[in-house]
């Protein structure tokens, strides 16, 4: 079971606390918005609409708010050159996420339909395409090809994340490495990236780049262990995504884990045969299941673990500005956790 609340890294969320955060970015969103708009021109008159129904406003815009952060200095405007690298890995996160709807058989995104089932699974796989490449034409227009060659090598890995858990769906052949291992690519990449790139541009020293990176990498896989539990203790309407779609594509997460872990041998051969596809997902009795078995408390100290390796790539530094506003990052995303806490937990 989870410690006590009082106790608990996890207090409930600070909203507050979230808003201290993103209220210094408002200026700099606004200006990736800006941005983000004009680049509908840049597709083919046909399919405008589409890469617009992609290009919203609506997302949490966490990886541009990692650049923007990563080389945050008071008082400072928005640079260019900054607002196009938070351009580019947002387009390439919003790639990634009409292909991951696709293969997931997901409904809704962002309290709407998914792109595939506005458009058909055929042509959103096409425009998850046509925003990868746009991505990288955006960080080819730099001067030298130190952002391209970063951006092009995580989309690779990305990519390579995500062919792998899809070959691994239905399989039971999946250790907790595999899944960590999976995540870093998946997920933990373009947090690493995010960071390295606002570091870099803006000029930090060599290790203070290095280490920002490593912060991402962490906070990237903190966030998706986040993702992986809200896939089964959040509520849709709140997450703004079709929920359980984990186990019902046969996934193993974090959560199903420690679910396995903890269950009876015969109940966790049931388990198997749910993610195997040898019999139909029982949601219900899962989610009962981890409520009763402390699933919660034990993943939540799992992404603990990771903010505090976050915090430790950052701990040599502590003057350096944009450290203040990352480490209160970490305590968002605490919050966001509690906020999933079942009761009595």
């Amino acid at each position: 079971m989870s410690a006590d609340p009082s106790t608990s890294a996890f207090a409930p969320a600070n909203k507050p606390l979230f808003g201290e955060v993103f209220n210094h970015l408002k200026p700099h969103m606004a200006a990736l918005d800006r941005l983000l708009a004009a680049q509908i021109a840049e597709f083919e008159p046909e399919i405008r609409a589409m890469a617009d129904y992609c290009i919203d406003t609506s997302g949490k815009r966490i990886r541009p708010a990692l650049v923007f952060l990563s080389s945050w200095q008071e008082g400072r405007p928005p640079v260019d050159e900054l607002v196009k690298a938070a351009a580019v890995v947002e387009l390439v996160h919003l790639a990634t996420l009409v292909h991951d709807d696709i293969m997931d058989g997901a409904d809704v995104r962002r309290n709407r339909k998914t792109a595939s089932r506005a458009y058909g699974s055929a042509a959103a796989v096409l425009l998850g395409d046509a925003l990868f490449a746009h991505a990288l034409h955006l960080a080819s227009q730099y001067p030298t090809p130190e952002v391209c060659h970063a951006v092009s090598s995580s989309t690779r890995r990305v990519c390579g994340g995500e062919i792998i858990q899809t070959l691994r769906r239905g399989t039971t052949d999946v250790s907790r490495d595999d899944y960590y291992r999976v995540i870093d690519l998946k997920t933990a990449e373009l947090f690493r990236v995010s960071c390295f790139l606002g570091a870099r541009l803006s000029g930090a020293a060599a290790d203070v780049v290095e280490s920002s990176a490593a912060f991402g990498r962490h906070l990237g896989i903190a966030y998706q262990i986040y993702d992986d539990l809200a896939d089964f203790f959040g509520e849709e309407k709140r997450i703004g995504k079709t929920l359980g779609t984990d186990l019902a594509s046969g996934k193993l997460t974090l959560p199903l884990f420690v679910l396995a872990d903890r269950l009876s041998a015969a109940d966790r051969d049931l388990l198997m045969e749910e993610i195997r596809g040898e019999r139909p997902s029982q949601l219900d009795e899962r989610l009962r299941q981890m409520r009763e078995l402390g699933v919660w408390g034990a993943v939540a100290d799992a992404i603990e673990a990771e903010l505090g390796q976050a915090a430790a790539a950052l701990a040599p530094f502590p003057g350096h500005p944009p450290v203040a506003l990352l480490m209160r990052l970490c305590d968002v995303l605490r919050g966001q956790v509690a906020s999933l806490r079942p009761a009595g937990a």
